[in-house]
């Protein structure tokens, strides 16, 4: 077994369209996964730092994680994703630094809905 170190989950999902429900759900569904996929629990998690495209600003995806997820005490903080031309939209993305005994190669990355293209590396086999 390995030593507990902190380690980031990297994440990231699509909406629709630019409203505060659409990106509430799909950062309750992307959060959910991580924790499911990854076996957390919110006293192990460090902090979550959230980004949207440029183009979603109907809601901060911390919200969900506060009021969805029960996460009132881990710190968060949201920006916005660097605006490349030509590349993917709508689309949220996290990073869940966690405290754990995994290595980076057992961490298990989530990747929904249009944001499938981003890391088809990380992606289950």
């Amino acid at each position: 077994m390995s030593e507990r170190a902190a380690r980031g989950i990297r994440g990231a999902t699509t909406v629709e369209k630019n409203e505060s429900s659409e990106i509430l759900e799909a950062t309750k569904v992307l959060l959910g996964e991580i924790v499911r996929e990854n076996s957390i629990d919110t006293e192990d998690i460090t902090a979550a730092f959230f980004t949207v495209t440029t183009d979603l600003d109907a809601e901060f995806p911390a919200t969900a994680a506060r009021e969805f997820m029960g996460w009132t005490h881990v710190p968060m903080l949201c920006g916005h994703e660097i605006n490349v031309p030509g590349r993917l939209g709508k689309c949220i993305r996290v990073m869940v630094i966690v405290n754990t005994y995994k290595t980076q190669k057992e961490l298990r990355h989530v990747y929904l809905g249009g944001a499938t293209v981003l890391r088809k590396d990380l992606l289950p086999q």
